[in-house]
């Protein structure tokens, strides 16, 4: 792994992103909004307004926080609406690249053979981590935002006039139940999981490890009560969830030793992931071949070997039982 300083590339040691052996994740830098007439967001600067065409994605199909954005775009309808890019699931030493023969679509908007490259056309000095997702703003050729989070409120309805989607997944009504659960899988699951598998003292290993699994058990807990995280309605705080329940047990369980249950011994969840996953149009965004090949290719120090395991066999499209709840 590295990470850009003054708009050059340098690998950094192991444990770089640790302190006192536990991981912490950078903010993002970009944090820009798109807006339908272009005022300025909650964050950043005006200037980006919705568009058709002219706004386009960059994105892993690995990288969970990634996946959100994809999947907002689609269930969004926003697939004519905003283009995409999809980098190789393998980080190598000069991390997330456009390499087609490792399964990248490339990059038709500015030709880079590395995402880092995206990040210095934005801010030629820049200094910091590349990550995905990225939304692009062909128009000014800058980056508007780096944040996932943010990037999939921006698709939930900065766009709308140019979809016929209704769906609305942060309604007003339920937004601060929403941001309190949020708030609490984000540390506990979302990052959580990092945070066990990147841990690099016993300890820290061992705090991420219970909290993750203290998070869980009263996720299943509430999921025995109602059929989504937020009532029996889905919205953005069970699509923040999904990306990390679908590669829990292939990826998490083993890879960063977050074993102590997988998702497919908790009734509930299980049930719930499957619910989600069923939704016209998730399961093309789903991809566990890149998902399995980004974790066990890149982390080497986790995984020196690179060997990806065949296993285990998930059937995310078996029965569920989430439609005993009333809607």
């Amino acid at each position: 792994m590295g990470l850009l300083v003054d708009g050059v590339w340098q690998e950094e040691e192991r444990g770089a992103r640790c302190r006192d052996g536990r991981f912490e994740r950078q903010p993002s830098r970009f944090r820009s909004w798109v807006t339908p007439d272009g005022s300025a967001g909650p964050s950043g600067e005006g200037g980006f307004r919705a568009e058709p065409g002219r706004y386009h994605l960059y994105v892993s199909h690995a990288c969970p926080w990634a996946h959100r954005t994809v999947i907002f775009r689609k269930l969004k309808a926003l697939e004519d609406v905003i283009s995409l890019s999809v980098v190789s699931p393998i980080v190598r030493r000069e991390g997330w690249t456009f390499a087609k023969e490792e399964g990248s679509t490339g990059d038709p908007v500015n030709g880079a053979s590395r995402l880092s490259e995206i990040y210095v056309l934005a801010e030629p000095r820049y200094t910091g981590r590349v990550s995905v997702p990225v939304l692009w703003d062909k128009a000014r050729r800058t980056i508007v935002n780096n944040e996932s989070s943010e990037i999939i409120r921006m698709l939930n309805s900065a766009f709308d006039a140019f979809t016929d989607s209704k769906a609305d997944f942060y309604p007003a009504d339920l937004r601060a139940e929403i941001d309190v659960v949020n708030t609490h899988v984000y540390r506990a699951v979302n990052n959580g999981v990092y945070r066990v598998g990147f841990a690099t003292t016993q300890e820290a290993y061992e705090e991420a490890f219970l909290e993750l699994f203290d998070a869980l058990d009263a996720l299943e807990q509430r999921l025995s009560r109602q059929r989504y995280l937020v009532g029996n309605r889905v919205t953005e705080a069970d699509w923040r969830l999904f990306t990390t329940l679908v590669r829990f047990d292939a990826v998490y369980f083993g890879h960063f030793k977050c074993n102590l249950r997988r998702i497919v011994d908790y009734p509930n969840l299980s049930h719930y992931l499957r619910d989600l996953y069923q939704t016209p149009g998730v399961a093309e965004t789903v991809h566990m071949d890149h998902i399995k090949r980004h974790y066990y290719m890149s982390h080497r120090a986790i995984n020196p070997t690179g060997i990806v395991p065949l296993g285990p066999e998930l059937d995310f499209s078996a029965p569920h039982d989430r439609g005993r709840f009333s809607a």
